[in-house]
């Protein structure tokens, strides 16, 4: 996040059922690097970045920055959540806001990982940033995407066109649902 305001980064790790929520760290690099270069994570936003070209360029310490969690289950990453604000967005509606954004490598899909992850990080920012709006944009036709974006509370703004596709920009109430 820019302008983070009162918020101390890193926050003590965000344990849930199942995960930890917790900055990133030096062991992360190889999953971030897989997360990246993945062509099914990146179907819906623009394509994967050659695994060369992020061998190179990765730091050894991946992402470490306020509103950036690596997803964690038994130790190992398995994803990520951004929190940051939406400063360059092409809709006015979102610009300015908080935007949550996730990545999660293939085989954590399919176990409510991403709604219990990001339901996480949006009860701690609720915590830390009372009353600040969240938004989310996808692809219409990412299904897994918009399912999540309804589970965790978020009510459509626009539907715009952007990068070939119809995207959808949801916002979040201050008062969500869990899990």
């Amino acid at each position: 996040m820019t302008e983070p305001g009162s918020v101390t980064w890193p926050p003590a790790p965000i344990r849930t059922e199942r995960l930890v929520l917790r900055e990133p760290e030096a062991r992360d690099r190889p999953a971030f690097i897989d997360l990246l270069a993945s062509p099914e994570v990146h179907t819906y936003l623009g394509g994967p970045r050659p695994r060369d070209e992020l061998e190179r360029e990765m730091p050894g310490t991946p992402e470490r920055r306020p509103g950036s969690f690596v997803v964690d289950l038994d130790e190992a990453m398995i994803g990520q959540i951004l929190l940051r604000r939406a400063t360059g967005h092409r809709r006015p509606a979102a610009v300015g806001k908080v935007e949550l954004g996730y990545l999660f490598l293939p085989r954590a899909w399919g176990f409510g990982y991403a709604a219990e992850a990001c339901a996480a990080a949006l009860d701690w920012f609720d915590g830390v940033l009372p009353g600040e709006p969240v938004v989310l944009t996808t692809q219409t036709a990412n299904v897994g995407s918009m399912r999540l974006a309804a589970k965790l509370g978020f009510t459509e703004v626009e539907r715009f066109h952007a990068w070939d596709a119809e995207q959808w920009l949801g916002l979040r109430s201050t008062v969500t649902p869990s899990g």
